[in-house]
């Protein structure tokens, strides 16, 4: 069995994990700093950024990835990855660019992200009662 849906979105997912983990990495570079943050503002902001797609990537992948093996129509699998990447990406960008303040884009970033976790949840569960009845 294989999840092709699911692994594009993996793939971007970890494209952008890794774009964030490259900025912290230049900031720990920069002030020389193991651990923590030097108290400097951008460096929180960008171990924040990252580590808030490390929170939410995990469930969302699985979801989609449980989705598409229990047989939820692979569009509704695809439309839930581009929700997700796309309320990733705003998410990162109005937190940078906000530096961890009020941003629309961070605002709409979050809703897509709950949204696409919500609805991928809520498919899988339908699926697996669909089939299992």
């Amino acid at each position: 069995m294989i999840v092709p849906v699911t692994a594009v979105f993996a793939a971007f997912t970890a494209i952008l994990m890794l774009f964030l983990a490259w900025r912290v990495t230049t900031f720990r570079r920069r002030y020389q700093v193991g651990l923590g943050d030097n108290g400097e503002k951008a460096f929180q902001v960008a171990i924040r950024a990252h580590a808030n797609l490390v929170e939410y990537a995990p469930i969302t992948l699985i979801l989609m990835g449980l989705g598409e093996l229990n047989g939820v129509y692979v569009h509704y699998v695809y439309a839930v990855g581009m929700l997700f990447i796309v309320g990733r990406l705003l998410h990162a960008w109005g937190f940078i660019r906000s530096q961890g303040g009020y941003a629309i884009s961070r605002m709409i970033g979050t809703l897509f992200t709950w949204l696409s976790i919500l609805v991928m949840a809520l498919l899988t569960f339908a699926n697996v009662v669909r089939v299992t009845l």
